[in-house]
């Protein structure tokens, strides 16, 4: 699937989307019923194109189901002699938890170690995108991220920290406002105390 296209010689920016026509249509189809369970009359103008905007906007947020996280390190992997810690730290994050469909929002700080090969820096964003694109959980897309990333570049070790604020506590529940979740995987040199302190401060400073 294509979302965004830009013309460098066009004065303005225009957008081309392509969905798939049957899944867009059944998802419309699915969401009208729902605001009509909902008490909602699906027809009046409000409304009219809501279920075809809500089935456009899933795809649009699950897409990371069609994206091959492994493959998008390997699409930009360098042969080069570098051991000390590479980090891309507050990656924003916008997922969809499993348990209600509702997002959580935060931030990731991915680290590691080169073993002989480093990837490119955005390929380190994207891979956080692809997983984060799904329906999650927190603790699964903090270890998806790590193992995806143990297991295609072999580095030394991996370090991933997410912390985010999830819409289903917020909104719904037990609607705390302020609150906010951190989750940490680690593997490789970054099991060590010393490492994975240094790691930590390091995305705690305040310079970018």
């Amino acid at each position: 699937m294509k979302y965004t296209e830009l013309d460098d010689c066009e004065e303005f920016y225009h957008k081309v989307e392509y969905y798939n026509k049957t899944k867009t249509e059944q998802l419309s189809y699915h969401y009208k019923e729902i605001l009509k369970l909902l008490g909602e009359d699906p027809d009046r103008e409000g409304l009219v194109k809501t279920p075809y905007r809500v089935a456009k906007a899933m795809q649009f947020m699950t897409r990371g189901y069609h994206e091959n996280p492994e493959e998008i390190l390997r699409s930009a992997l360098f042969k080069e002699d570098y051991r000390q810690m590479v980090i891309v730290k507050n990656i924003e994050i916008y997922s969809m938890c499993e348990h209600h469909m509702l997002p959580f929002i935060g931030q990731a700080h991915v680290a590691y170690i080169p073993n002989g090969y480093i990837t490119g820096l955005s390929k380190i964003a994207r891979v956080v995108e692809a997983f984060s694109r799904r329906l999650q959980v927190q603790e699964r897309l903090t270890n998806d991220i790590k193992n995806c990333i143990q297991n295609t570049l072999n580095p030394l070790g991996v370090a991933v920290v997410i912390e985010a604020q999830h819409m289903c506590m917020m909104m719904r529940g037990v609607q705390k406002q302020n609150s906010v979740t951190t989750t940490s995987d680690f593997s490789g040199a970054f099991e060590k105390l010393a490492t994975r302190e240094e790691f930590i401060r390091l995305i705690s400073n305040k310079f970018h």
